[in-house]
């Protein structure tokens, strides 16, 4: 093959340096291959797409180039290369065109000679090459001499930038005492120069601050420990600074550097150690359990866990319990408390071992009684002037509610217990005996009753008692010589010289005794219906008694003991605490007797037994058919005072319905006056007692054939009646008879002969009259008796007689009034 110009045909121009032409010309060798290769490609693709039949005919490449550097950072614009085509005669008909990465930007071409410059200042850093492709075009048929062809123009690298380390900041422990050789940490840092070329981005580590303690790896950047047995109670940090340099450390390289932070950490490689041999302290003996006597403190070097410790006492069994230890976890240090009361009668020193250890011990660093200490405790106990002290804590007594005045009811004890042991005086606190019940002596603790107790009034007495010391100082001179030579006691006596003094609470529980008679419940009244059977229950009693006997009450129920037995009635003890009162016949009316006195004995089951008399009064009342005593008339005397309300409305519905028939019968009255104005005899009523009573029923038949009460309706006109003189003198005459009657007896009823004459008299009138409309009328004429203690209530003491034919007025109120014989089918309703 012949040399590259005879193949070719190229002509090469050079703009660069000598040392540049070299480069380029051992390197355009392979480049020169790789065109012509791809230049053939080239050439051979274009003519399969023009369809020619050539297909296995080589062209030889036509365009002239070598691969082209430009060093970065380079200020001056110069000619980096050209490109020619072996068409190019020089008459300039060739013209050049540059196209892809930077051009026209960052290169140019000379469109005539083929000449690249560069147009400003590259980085490398910020792009290593860049893709061009060169076109050849002839200007006077504007066709393509060449095929277009791709090249590359790489930037030189030059050491522009500096070595910088990366995760800063840098931070590490390792424990101490650890072995040389350690690794503490790993420095890294990255050059952005190109590790490819020359030694631009070369690095090397050094250590400028924290020898001897430590060293580097000058490739790895690894910091290693140099020093042995590095104490953490000696140093805790250090500060190591590493160097980076790029060139390997020649000169004319970048450096940069970096500081790591290196702690230790804490082992158990000290043990707790007792500043003092000996720890006194003082305590006064009336400290409270719990109470902190003091603090120990055992000082270890270490830290967090490699500093805990448990500290215990040591001594004898009868006073391990007497303190205890424990340690504080915020400042570990050993805190003595009070575990039992002290006394400085009894024991006055104590003196007791300490012992600290370590919690976590690691015999790596130390031997095993390395981690523990002793030291001594000493506690005295300070003397306190203390109040009496009660030989028992609890004091409860019994006493009969019928103990005699001075009867002794207990007694208590109390003693100093300081050492001078002063006498004491009782009292009893006036605020828990405020019936001052008791006394007691005030130099032996007796208790005596003082007022006669009552159990029924308090059963229970709580009694403070108090003990208080008197002064043990005989004298001012023998005080103020004491108080000197004890100064460090002067609080306690003077607080004895005010008389110290405890108190404690006795019970004294009151026995019951029978001394209290049973009474019945309430207040009973007791009433019994007309028509109750022989064997009835009247009324159920119950008792109470203010005692309260052991064995629980039993009352006994009884009537008054007489010579004659009660034939009305009994009481039936029950044996439960109640009785029943019983009827013993079967005839009780309101027309014999409206009331009974019955005598109750109640007895209760003491010792001796106590009894009291109550006298029941028993009424007789005409009881409505659902089995209660009436509120209106005879009967609302016998009631109590506290009705219920059911009978209340009862009684104002009677009041109201009494109100109605008043003003009904008074309209009826000044009717019957107008209708008799034209009468020349003025007929008068006839004049009974008081003990009689006229009463008109009127009874009317309806459609439906049953009865009903109603007042008699005239169906015809009324008429005035004529004289009746003769009617007016046998009424007289009847009037003047029941007068006489009465006079001789009180005990006149429906059946004496009077009544009965009467009633035929007042039955042929109405017979015999014709006057009289023409319908039925019922008189009934009642007899009300002599022991009603709220009168009659009778009308026919009133001055004018109804008239027989009554007028037609609405259908009013029916008022049925007391029969003649208590029946249940006949009650009274208003």
């Amino acid at each position: 093959m012949g040399s590259a110009e005879e193949m070719h045909g190229w002509s090469v121009k050079m703009s660069i340096s000598s040392v540049l032409a070299m480069v380029t010309v051992f390197s355009m060798i392979p480049g020169w291959v790789l065109s012509d290769i791809r230049g053939t490609k080239g050439l051979e693709a274009q003519q399969m797409a023009q369809g020619s039949t050539h297909l296995h005919r080589r062209l030889k490449r036509g365009w002239i180039w070598k691969q082209l550097f430009v060093p970065e950072e380079d200020p001056t614009l110069r000619v980096i290369g050209q490109l020619k085509s072996d068409s190019d005669r020089g008459e300039f008909s060739i013209k050049y065109i540059l196209s892809g990465e930077g051009a026209g930007d960052v290169f140019e071409i000379d469109e005539y000679s083929g000449e690249i410059r560069t147009l400003k200042k590259l980085d490398r850093e910020e792009k290593a090459f860049y893709v061009l492709q060169a076109q050849a075009i002839n200007r006077r048929s504007n066709e393509p001499e060449e095929p277009q062809s791709e090249f590359i123009i790489k930037v030189q690298d030059i050491n522009d930038n500096v070595p910088q380390f990366q995760n800063e900041p840098y931070v590490s422990s390792i424990p101490e005492m650890c072995p040389t050789g350690t690794t503490v940490a790993q420095v890294t840092a990255t050059d952005a120069d190109d590790p490819m070329f020359g030694n631009n981005a070369k690095l090397i580590y050094s250590i400028l601050q924290g020898e001897p303690y430590f060293s580097v790896e000058p490739k790895t950047g690894i910091i290693v420990t140099s020093w042995p047995n590095m104490d953490r109670e000696a140093r805790e940090e250090y500060q190591v600074v590493v160097q980076v340099k790029d060139m390997l450390g020649m000169s004319g390289g970048h450096s940069s550097s970096t500081t790591v932070t290196v702690s230790l950490t804490d082992v158990n490689d000290n043990g707790p150690t007792f500043q003092h041999h000996l720890y006194t302290f003082a305590v006064p003996e009336s400290a409270a359990m719990g109470t902190t006597v003091g603090r120990i403190m055992a000082a270890d070097g270490d830290t967090g866990i490699n500093a805990r410790m448990t500290y215990s006492l040591e001594d004898d069994l009868e006073e391990s319990s007497t303190f205890i230890i424990q340690t504080d976890p915020v400042t570990q240090e050993g805190v003595v408390l009070l575990a039992k009361p002290l006394d400085y009668e009894t024991k006055r020193r104590f003196v007791m071992a300490a012992e600290a250890v370590n919690d976590h011990v690691d015999t790596r660093y130390l031997p095993l009684e390395e981690f523990t200490d002793r030291t001594t405790l000493k506690i005295v106990v300070e003397d306190v002037d203390e109040p009496p002290v009660f030989i028992s804590p609890h004091y409860e007594w019994k006493v009969p509610e019928n103990a005699a005045v001075g009867s002794v009811v207990g007694s208590v004890s109390a003693r100093d217990t300081d050492t001078v042991n002063n006498p004491i005086r009782y009292s009893i606190d006036k605020r828990s005996d405020s019936t001052k019940a008791f006394k007691i002596d005030p130099n032996n603790g007796t208790i005596t009753v003082a007022k006669a107790l009552d159990r029924e009034t308090s059963d229970w007495h709580n009694v403070t008692i108090e003990a208080k010391e008197t002064s043990w100082c005989r004298s001012r001179l023998n005080c103020s010589a004491v108080s000197l030579h004890h100064h460090h006691h002067s609080l306690q006596l003077s607080l004895s010289q005010n008389h110290l003094s405890s108190s404690l609470v006795v019970f004294i529980k009151v026995l019951d005794i029978n001394d209290n008679v049973p009474r019945l419940a309430r207040d009973y009244q007791p009433y019994i219906c007309e028509g109750t059977q022989a064997g009835e229950l009247i009324q159920l009693l119950n008792a109470v008694d203010p005692d309260d006997p052991a064995e629980g009450h039993h009352f006994y129920f009884s009537m008054v003991p007489e010579k004659h037995i009660n034939p009305n009635f009994t009481i039936r003890d029950n044996q439960d605490n109640t009785a029943g009162i019983v009827a013993r016949r079967s005839t009780f009316t309101r027309k014999d007797r409206t009331q009974y006195l019955l005598p109750v004995v109640v007895a209760d089951s003491g010792s001796p037994a106590l009894s009291s008399t109550t006298t029941l009064t028993i009424s007789v009342c005409s009881c409505q058919p659902a089995g209660h005593c009436p509120t209106g008339g005879v009967e609302a005397l016998a009631l109590s005072i506290g009705v219920s309300l059911q009978t209340l409305l009862g009684l104002l519905v009677c009041l109201v319905t009494l109100t109605v028939l008043s003003v009904l019968m008074l309209m009826l009255r000044r009717h019957r006056r107008k209708q008799q104005e034209g009468l020349e005899v003025e007929v008068k009523e006839l004049e009974l007692p008081e003990t009689v009573s006229q009463k008109v029923l009127y009874y009317g038949e309806l459609g439906g054939g049953g009865a009903d009460l109603d007042f008699c309706q005239p169906v015809v006109p009324l008429r005035p009646h004529p004289r009746r003189k003769e009617r007016k003198l046998r009424r007289e005459d009847v009037r003047a008879s029941i007068r006489m009657s009465l006079r001789e007896s009180h005990l006149i009823g429906p059946e004496d002969e009077v009544f009965r004459q009467f009633i035929l008299d007042r039955l042929a009138e109405a017979d015999e009259d014709p006057y009289v409309p023409p319908f039925d009328c019922l008189r009934t004429y009642a007899y009300e008796g002599s022991g009603s203690p709220t009168g009659s209530l009778s009308s026919l003491d009133s001055l004018e007689i109804f008239p027989e034919q009554p007028v037609r007025t609405p259908r009013p109120y029916v008022v049925k009034l007391t029969p003649w014989y208590g029946t249940g089918e006949e009650d009274t309703v208003f």
